[in-house]
């Protein structure tokens, strides 16, 4: 694989958009209709408490909860469509199902909503896919992960904020870690590496570093090698040349 399978498309855009918008209309018909959607998060070992596991991602608790989660999915979801476009819905259904599923059996007896697990899912997949595969864009892209939401790593111990669901933060952080091992990606073309790159590279053998001083400047080798070809023994000026000369029948004439 090489920098040509990195290609725009329209998923690009509409993936996250579509998640976005899904998310944003919920809360519209919770607030618009006074519903009780809180009801529907994950609750920890209880088996009604499973629906949250599909649910909770879509319900928020206010326009702050709402807007904090919008922000991050704006810049982690085009990327993951982008960078991983065969992964990324697949990255996005089993993040969004393992995550949940490990918030139900570690989580405290409460109700736990919100997109941030997903959120979670997205930062480790990218982080330690793009470390994994050693292509530079991709390892680019990490740290880019790192510099902007590193500080989230916090929020997955116990104790941080009494109000936030660590364990589904960590329940996401795992399974982001667990989907990079998983998914395989074709290996990436390698650079170039040059003759002159290699730690074995001898200048003075090459056909074409020969015609360059130490100093980098050009040197005319056609000139020299005349010149040391009228330097041979053989062609010595002090050697005695006889010539002879036959005349032609007119000169006899003549």
């Amino acid at each position: 694989m090489n920098d040509n399978q990195f290609k725009f498309s329209n998923a690009v855009i509409g993936l996250p958009l579509f998640f976005i918008l899904f998310i944003w209309v919920i809360y519209w018909m919770q607030i618009r209709f006074d519903f009780d959607f809180y009801r529907h998060g994950i609750y920890p070992r209880d088996f009604s408490g499973l629906q949250g596991v599909l649910f909770s991602p879509f319900i928020h608790e206010n326009m702050d909860h709402l807007y904090n989660n919008t922000i991050p999915l704006l810049v982690l979801l085009p990327a993951l469509q982008y960078f991983y476009p065969k992964q990324s819905v697949s990255v996005i259904c089993f993040g969004i199902l393992f995550s949940g599923l490990l918030t139900w059996l570690i989580g405290r007896e409460n109700f736990h909503i919100g997109a941030s697990g997903l959120i979670y899912v997205l930062v480790s997949f990218i982080f330690f896919k793009g470390i994994q595969t050693k292509y530079y864009r991709l390892v680019a892209l990490s740290f880019s992960v790192v510099l902007l939401y590193g500080g989230m790593i916090w929020y997955v111990f116990p104790d941080v904020d009494a109000g936030i669901s660590w364990e589904g933060h960590l329940a996401g952080f795992i399974t982001g870690f667990g989907l990079s091992m998983y998914y395989k990606t074709p290996e990436y073309t390698k650079p170039i590496i040059y003759d002159w790159q290699r730690p074995d590279f001898d200048p003075s053998e090459d056909p074409f570093m020969k015609h360059f001083d130490e100093n980098g400047n050009f040197v005319n080798t056609e000139i020299e090698e005349e010149e040391n070809q009228f330097s041979d023994p053989y062609f010595n000026s002090n050697v005695i040349v006889n010539y002879i000369v036959t005349k032609t029948e007119s000169e006899d004439k003549e």
